[in-house]
Order: structure tokens, then C-alpha cells, then sequence
């Protein structure tokens, strides 16, 4: 870290002399002695880090000088020094902002040492969250986050770019693994609001008795166990984003609870009177079409058009062609490094085999797919008998029940087509069909 700019302002020149030999003592304190008040002042344009300020200054009061201080800088720590142990006056003082109150003494330049220590820290931790939420930053750039250059995601990089340019609520829609979560952080990391928190919560996993306190807090008191006041998730993400994952799943009363806190943008903690402002941007995910939860009565509709806002469909994996191997390459690269391995690359074969898979699992899935396949290899290259695929219950599934003959066919046609990504020639070859039965078949059960 860089040096510290420290201003005494001391009349008393043997005692300005004492202070600024003490603090200088640390090489990386700059210190600057100045015997007025004015004198401060005018050299606030060379933006101190900490000031020790005299109470008593022949050319105007210590209060005065604070004020003007806090007027340029209100974060810029001043500790007030003065001949005179008055309770009032440093309690007076403290509430105007200072730092803290010394009184003159032989300790006092000890106790500047240290006021000055923790001052020195808590920049340092400040420098250090800055650096974070920078690294942070740039690790959820778009293309850092959703690796691909496919159609379908250039069109999510377009709709990502719109969402960081407003604070309008986000709806992410897709099917389970297909990188909800980090758009949702890609957003809020690129928009206005990253300097502030990303709240996740996932709806499904909180007990339904439970989840009024943990979106709103609670007071102490409010239930047994709770021995203290408690922040919920929405004031925690002030000035930040909240993530509501797996919003289908909220039951009805929650919902009308929650729509009212997005409608009025404040919330009663569980237990309390107060109303609490909150100022947060809001993104909810679901891998349920919702419009069919509110045909369905189990949505409101009011609050799913509160939601809607700006719409993202995500694909699935099998919709998005090549970006298989690019995301594999991925992958492979980063679990070989993370595990100390030499750089492994995917044979033709074992492409091909990735290629062909319908990844219901989407993104998730192969992530797995690829780890195992690194761990199984016994060369630097994968081949396609290290990809493994989960075996699915499709047998079962399918004989479970009674159907009748075109039933079963449309079954068997629609797993197929899901898994080849729909490419009718690549089915009617694995069915050993035609290529027309299949569009008659396509026709005839309206899929």
C-alpha cells in the first residue's frame, strides 16, 4: 500500500514538533504539520488519509474545522485533540462524526499511533475487498461465464447486455443446468449495482414455515429461538440484486406476501411494526414454463406479470451445437489443471460420441461427463471409450403403464429426436426407418 497522508493541526509548535517526529517514525506515514485551522483547510486538495486536529486553534473551534472536514470528505477519519477532559464536548464531537477524542496527555501520541494502526488496516481491508470485487468483476464477463459462440447464446449475450442497462426485474427461463445461477451473477457483476451484494436463495430449499423470516428478517422475540434481531434476505441485498431461484415453487401465500413487498418496495420484519425501505434489483429463475403454472392456479397471475420483466430463455445443451466441444475443451482444461494433470486433449471419435449425446442434464451433465473422462484416460488424449454416459430408466419409463401401439411409437420417436437433437436422417438411420415415415409420424401426432 501507499504511504499515508497524515495532517496534525497544532498551534502549539513543541507539541506539533513531538507529534509529527512520533508519527514519523513510520517511514510509510507522510506527515504534514500545520498550526491553523485555515491552514488545514486549504490543503485539503492534497487528500489526507488521517488528520489529528487540535480543539482549541486560535483562528476558529475545532467543531467548525470538523464540519467544513466532513463537508469535503465525511469518510476521512479525525481524531480531535484537546487540553481539556470534557465528557460533553467529546460526546458533541463524536456525533458530529469525529473519529475519536483524545485528550492531551503523555499517552496521546501513543494513542494517535494506534488510531492511526487501524486506520492504516482498515484501508488496506478496503483496497483488498475493491481488488476482489474487481477480479470478481471480470471473472463474470459474459464470455467468461457462458462459453460458446453458437447462435442461441450470441442472442443471450445481446439480452445480457440489455439487462445490465437498467434495473428492470429479470425472468431467466431454461431447464435445469443450463447455467442459470451465473447469468444471473454475469448480470449483476456488469450492471450499475456490482459494487453492492448478489443475494441468492433458492425457494425450493427453504421449509415453507420458514421462509417469510428468511426473506424479510425478524425481530428478537418474534418466535422461540429467536434471541436476536435478524436481517432478511431483501435488506441484506440493498443496493445489490437478489436471486430468486426456482421461483415456481413458492407457495400461494408467500407469493401475495411477496408480491406486496415488490409492489411497494418495503417490507415488516416477522415480529415487527417498522417498515423497512429496500432498494434491490430482483432476478428470479425457473425451469417451469410459469404461464402454465398460472393457467394451472398454482402462480398468481399479478406476480407473474411483476416478474416477467425482461424475459431470457435459455437453451439447452442440445440446441446448441459445437459449443458441446468448445464447453468440453472447457472443461477438460480446467480439471486438468485444477488436479495437476498434463494437458489432455479429445480424440475425433470421442468428439463425435459427445456430440450425439441429448444431455438432459444440459451444461451440468457434461461438465461430469468430461471430469470422469479425465480421471478414466490413461493417455493425454480422451478417447470415446472414456465418455460415459449415465444410463437412463427410458426402458422402464417406457413399459410402465399401458399404451397403445402409436403411442408407444410417438414415445419412442420423440426420445430419439430429443437425443439427436432432431436430425430426422440420423433417427431414421438409428430406427432403421424412413426418413418420410418419420415426417408422416411428426404429422400424424402433431409434435
Amino acid at each position: 500500500m501507499e504511504s499515508l497522508k497524515v495532517f496534525i493541526v497544532e498551534d502549539d509548535k513543541l507539541y506539533g514538533d513531538l507529534l509529527r517526529y512520533h508519527l514519523s517514525l513510520n517511514p510509510d506515514n507522510e506527515v504534514f504539520l500545520f498550526n491553523s485551522g485555515q491552514d488545514c483547510l486549504d490543503h485539503l486538495y492534497l487528500n489526507p488519509d488521517f488528520i489529528s486536529l487540535d480543539y482549541s486553534l486560535p483562528d476558529m473551534s475545532g467543531l467548525d474545522i470538523l464540519q467544513k472536514i466532513r463537508a469535503y470528505n465525511p469518510k476521512l477519519p479525525v481524531v480531535m485533540v484537546s487540553g481539556q477532559d470534557d465528557v460533553e464536548t467529546a460526546v458533541n464531537l463524536l456525533k458530529e462524526g469525529a473519529y475519536d477524542y483524545f485528550v492531551k496527555e503523555e499517552d496521546t501520541k501513543n494513542r494517535l499511533w494506534n488510531a492511526l494502526k487501524k486506520v492504516r488496516e482498515n484501508l488496506e481491508l478496503k483496497n483488498e475487498i475493491d481488488i476482489l470485487k474487481d477480479e470478481i468483476g471480470k471473472k463474470y464477463e459474459f464470455r467468461n461465464v457462458i462459453k460458446g459462440n453458437s447462435l442461441a447464446i450470441t442472442q443471450i449475450f445481446n439480452m445480457i447486455d440489455k439487462a445490465t442497462q437498467s434495473s428492470i426485474v429479470i425472468s431467466l427461463f431454461g431447464e435445469t443446468g443450463t447455467g442459470k445461477d451465473l447469468v444471473a451473477k454475469a448480470i449483476h457483476y456488469n450492471s450499475p449495482r456490482s459494487s453492492g451484494p448478489f443475494v441468492p436463495i433458492n425457494v425450493s430449499a427453504i421449509p415453507g414455515e420458514l421462509i417469510e423470516s428468511e426473506f424479510f428478517g425478524y425481530e428478537k422475540g418474534a418466535f422461540t429461538g429467536a434471541v436476536t434481531r435478524k436481517k432478511g434476505k431483501f435488506e441484506q441485498a440493498n443496493k445489490g440484486t437478489i436471486f430468486l431461484d426456482e421461483i415456481a415453487e413458492m407457495d400461494q401465500n408467500m407469493q401475495t406476501k411477496l408480491l406486496r413487498v415488490l409492489q411497494e418496495k418495503e417490507l415488516t420484519r416477522v415480529g415487527g411494526n417498522a417498515t423497512i425501505k429496500f432498494d434491490a434489483r430482483v432476478i428470479v429463475a425457473t425451469n417451469k414454463d410459469l404461464s402454465e403454472e398460472v393457467k394451472k392456479g398454482n402462480f398468481r397471475e399479478d406476480l407473474y406479470y411483476r416478474l416477467l420483466g425482461l424475459p431470457i430463455e435459455l437453451p439447452p445443451l442440445r440446441a446448441r451445437g459445437n459449443d458441446i466441444l468448445i464447453l468440453a475443451r472447457y472443461f477438460l482444461d480446467q480439471f486438468c489443471k485444477e488436479n495437476g494433470l498434463e494437458k489432455k486433449s479429445i480424440s475425433k471419435a470421442a468428439q463425435e460420441k459427445l456430440m450425439h449425446h441429448s444431455y438432459p442434464g444440459n451444461v451440468r451433465e457434461l461438465k461430469a461427463i468430461i471430469d470422469l473422462a479425465a480421471v478414466l484416460s490413461n493417455t493425454n488424449e480422451i478417447g470415446d471409450t472414456d465418455i460415459s454416459f449415465t444410463k437412463t430408466s427410458f426402458t422402464n419409463d417406457l413399459l410402465n403403464g399401458e399404451d397403445t401401439l402409436a403411442g408407444y411409437n410417438n414415445k419412442i420417436l420423440n426420445h430419439f429426436l430429443s437425443k439427436y437433437n432432431r436430425n430426422v436422417a440420423m433417427v431414421a438411420e438409428k430406427l432403421d426407418i424412413g426418413k418420410s415415415t418419420i415426417y408422416r409420424m411428426i404429422k400424424e401426432s402433431e409434435l
